[in-house]
């Protein structure tokens, strides 16, 4: 394969980087702890000169206000640090040695960590209760399931048995457990029926307040309410909700709570919002006159790990929240009088994780030109950004008009006076947004001489419920026209970027679009499409959320007999004997949110009509391979983009010989 010169990265700069995650503030609000993974030979003792095993390599880091210092060193992956009430005692979870994650007790005041449990699954949700007696966590416990090891056949009898990044769903869902510190006890607390989506602990530590769904059925139509489990196995329904609940926040009264969510009746278009719920289940909405997200909807590809963003009772009269503004998500105090105000939200910049105690708050904060970092109480306590191998550069912005209003996007230009590609990308979701996150993928394409426009068009979040909710039984239509309009914005403000030599591209709904705009236009003369849909109708069937998401989006569903011709009419597939653009094809076999047969129809109709098409496949993946997926698959999913661009918008011998070298 033909490599870079210095002054142009590559794919494998992905190395290079190391990601923080969840960041927890200690009790006293002094000190935090976080993850960071790094790129790693997965058995630095025996590399294989023949094939690199780059694998992320998780430890815990400290900080007490300074640069922080590594705190663990385990040999695979150390996450979910938690402190303990009086700050003495970090819990965490450990994973090495082939073994799923187990319970770890690491003493700060010296000593080796402690290990807690020896389950064959692994465990997940480590919480402290507030009295520092107890720890939580769900597990599945001992239970293993070998069925596709030993060729057994899977029975399927219930609505939901597969899940995105989870592949089959268990047998029996994951327990709620509670180990007594001082006794060393562990108790299997609760056996549920159905899975427990979240959970949080009273005030008092009575007991927790927990998140599930009355039947399989209620679960797959996301209808989920809240109940009380006290220490004792009694277990209340403390909710009349009967939607999807995010998170639930337990009020210092011990007797309210808030919850992130929708309402009954509200879909996918409906912007998450904040509610208090009273003893006895009524409920009001706090953020009323808020018109805006609850949490981050920001996307970037740097978020390798967890990103804690669950309010805070910062007293019994206030919460602490994050909520997206445009292509920014900073964070925001909510009171129960309704107000909204900022505490910390810089319109040009990201925060996509943050914890809160005591006014303490430790966060991961981002700009499209500066890598994450992590600060606690505003300083800066890494210096992640030094490990990026190119300069960064920061975005144009471009605006532009529909019938409700402005809308907005940005471009990266690249170094140099000559004309350069221009390259449409499209985010997913399709409630999502783009904005100032840090994007390695566009920060590479933009280095190797690319244009990278990136813009939010109805359906965006972060601009009112009424952009979001516009393209509701829509989709290809005014966001395409959105689209359109905010490229030729971008060619229009920046002439230097080359309007004949354009390619667009685009994962998940980004990947719908891309497959529905070449059916519709030949202005683009290359296409990406990533974890793509292609037809909506079999999307129905084979998708982990196909049995809800087509009646929340457009209204109609693939079982009924009267919508079946319209989900036709909107599948990109009804119009693939259009498609003229040559397409690159990736996917992940392991996709159970946009299932890999959806790749496989579009790949077999382009090649039926004589398309110059290239599918690649990719094992072990899911639906996140592009931002959390294993680094050396990462970095050839950035090798066939750049190689498939390099060959039909630059028309290069370097372009053509990386095709050819990687079809070999």
């Amino acid at each position: 394969m033909s490599q870079p010169s210095p002054a142009q990265p590559g794919p494998e700069s992905l190395l290079a980087l190391a990601f923080p995650s969840d960041p927890q503030v200690s009790p006293n609000g002094k000190r935090a702890v976080f993850v960071l993974s790094r790129i790693e030979e997965e058995d630095p003792q025996k590399p294989d000169p023949e094939f690199a095993r780059p694998r992320y390599r998780s430890h815990l880091y400290l900080s007490d206000g300074g640069a922080a210092r590594q705190l663990t060193r385990g040999e695979g992956r150390d996450t979910s640090p938690r402190w303990s009430p009086d700050g003495a005692t970090l819990a965490f979870v450990r994973e090495e040695h082939g073994e799923k994650g187990q319970l770890f007790l690491l003493p700060l005041t010296g000593g080796e960590a402690r290990r807690v449990t020896r389950f064959k699954g692994g465990v997940q949700d480590v919480q402290w209760s507030p009295d520092g007696r107890f720890l939580s966590f769900l597990s599945t416990g001992d239970d293993e399931d070998k069925r596709d090891e030993r060729g057994e056949a899977r029975v399927i009898t219930r609505p939901r048995y597969r899940f995105n990044g989870r592949d089959w769903l268990p047998e029996r869902p994951a327990r709620l457990w509670r180990y007594e510190v001082a006794t060393e006890e562990l108790h299997e607390w609760l056996v549920p029926e159905v899975e427990v989506a979240a959970y949080a602990w009273w005030p008092d530590s009575r007991g927790v307040l927990l998140v599930s769904s009355s039947t399989e059925e209620d679960a797959a139509q996301w209808r989920q309410e809240a109940d009380t489990l006290l220490l004792s196995g009694e277990r209340t329904r403390v909710s009349c909700w009967n939607s999807a609940i995010n998170s639930v926040i337990p009020h210092t009264d011990g007797e309210r709570f808030a919850l992130v969510g929708r309402p009954e009746g509200k879909g996918s278009p409906e912007d998450a919002h904040l509610f208090l719920v009273e003893p006895g289940g009524s409920w009001r909405r706090l953020d009323e006159g808020w018109d805006r997200p609850i949490g981050n909807l920001v996307g970037g590809d740097c978020h390798v790990g967890a990103f804690p963003e669950r309010p805070v009772w910062l007293d019994g009269e206030t919460l602490l929240v994050s909520s997206t503004v445009g292509g920014s998500c900073g964070l925001f105090r909510v009171g129960l009088d309704g107000t909204v105000t900022a505490q910390d939200h810089d319109p040009e910049a990201v925060v996509p994780a943050f914890t809160a105690r005591g006014g303490s708050t430790a966060l991961i904060r981002e700009r499209a030109d500066r890598f994450p970092e992590v600060e606690l109480n505003g300083t800066r306590v890494t210096n992640l950004h030094s490990r990026l191998p190119f300069p960064a550069r920061g975005p144009e912005h471009v605006t532009f008009s529909n019938e409700l209003g402005e809308g907005e996007g940005w471009v990266l230009l690249p170094d140099g006076g000559e004309r350069a590609p221009a390259l449409l990308t499209i985010h997913g979701g399709p409630h999502t947004a783009y904005g100032h996150a840090f994007v390695h993928e566009f920060q590479l394409l933009a280095a190797r001489g690319y244009g990278v426009c990136y813009g939010n068009p109805r359906g965006s979040v972060g601009y009112g419920q009424a952009w979001s909710s516009d393209i509701h039984g829509r989709w290809g239509t005014v966001d395409m026209a959105d689209l359109m309009a905010f490229f030729d914005a971008c060619l229009a403000a920046h002439p230097e970027l080359d309007s004949t030599r354009s390619g667009v591209m685009g994962g998940s709904y980004g990947g719908y679009m891309t497959n529905w705009i070449t059916g519709h236009t030949d202005r683009f003369q290359a296409a990406i499409t990533d974890r793509s849909i292609c037809n909506l109708l079999s999307f129905g069937g084979t998708s982990d959320i196909g049995m809800r998401f087509w009646d929340d989006e457009l209204g109609l569903n693939f079982h009924r007999r009267a919508d079946a011709l319209k989900l036709w009419d909107m599948s990109p597939l009804k119009d693939v004997e259009n498609v003229r653009t040559p397409t690159l094809i990736v996917h992940s076999v392991l996709d159970h949110r946009c299932p890999v047969e959806q790749a496989e129809q579009w790949y077999a109709a382009l090649q039926l009509h004589g398309v110059p098409v290239r599918f690649v496949r990719f094992p072990g993946e899911d639906h996140e391979l592009s931002r959390s997926g294993r680094p050396d698959r990462r970095i050839k999913r950035l090798e066939e983009y750049l190689g498939w661009l390099d060959r039909w918008l630059l028309g290069t011998e370097t372009g053509e010989q990386r095709v050819a070298e990687m079809s070999a």
